[in-house]
């Protein structure tokens, strides 16, 4: 008898536990209240800057093939700002389509799990307010662009880590993260050859020049803010 209370008691226990990791983590609505959360804490701790990037692994169709091709559990990232209309609230300019702001607590939000890593150059926060001006000066002449979903290494279309490493190439002179080709991917998952075929056909452009959102995390000239 005794057994059974026990075994009920940890059922029990289970189930409850279960369905708090099913609200925090799948409902829309306590995973925008975790993540409003979170930001307010960053705000009140002064934690964000201008500027600062960050990551996170997206729930997009592509986001898979993504991580297996580069071997990193990140697919997504943007760069955090406070624009000049609102200095109140914390937004990410991000790559999808088309390219946009996103206020930061819809952006952790939707992310798996509601988890994220923020990441600065090091040598923030000597970083001078002209350059983070024109950080976000250069950063805001890709809004309205259409996501480029077949990585090109052109400005007509962008994708994520193409954005951040361009914007910051062209305030700073820095290369955050190494410049790749296709072809130095991991292309033989299955997954990855389906949406390779749905992207290129039977032409893939082995020798096209890539970023990816695992090479800029990994850059040597960042270091990791916050990681949630």
């Amino acid at each position: 008898m005794k057994k059974k209370i026990i075994l009920c008691g940890l059922v029990g226990l289970i189930i409850i536990g279960g369905l708090f990791v099913k609200r925090k983590y799948y409902d829309p609505k306590r995973k925008l209240e975790f993540a409003n959360e979170e930001v307010k804490e960053l705000t009140d701790k002064n934690e964000i800057h201008n500027g600062d990037l960050i990551f996170q692994t997206s729930l997009s169709r592509q986001s898979k093939a993504i991580q297996l091709a580069t071997k990193s559990q990140y697919s997504h990232c943007g760069l955090i700002f406070r624009k000049e209309n609102d200095t109140q609230n914390w937004y990410v300019l991000e790559a999808v389509q088309p390219v946009k702001w996103t206020p930061l607590e819809k952006w952790i939000a939707r992310g798996k799990d509601g988890h994220f890593v923020i990441k600065r150059l090091h040598s923030d926060p000597m970083l001078p307010e002209p350059m983070l001006l024109k950080l976000r000066t250069n950063a805001e002449k890709y809004l309205g662009k259409n996501y480029d979903l077949t990585f090109e290494w052109s400005d007509d279309k962008i994708y994520c880590s193409e954005l951040l490493w361009k914007v910051y190439k062209k305030t700073t002179g820095l290369e955050i993260g190494k410049l790749q080709k296709l072809k130095d991917f991991d292309l033989n998952n299955e997954s990855v050859k389906m949406k390779m075929k749905e992207r290129y056909g039977n032409n893939l452009p082995l020798e096209e020049t890539v970023i990816s959102p695992k090479s800029i995390f990994e850059s040597s000239n960042l270091i990791t803010i916050k990681e949630n």
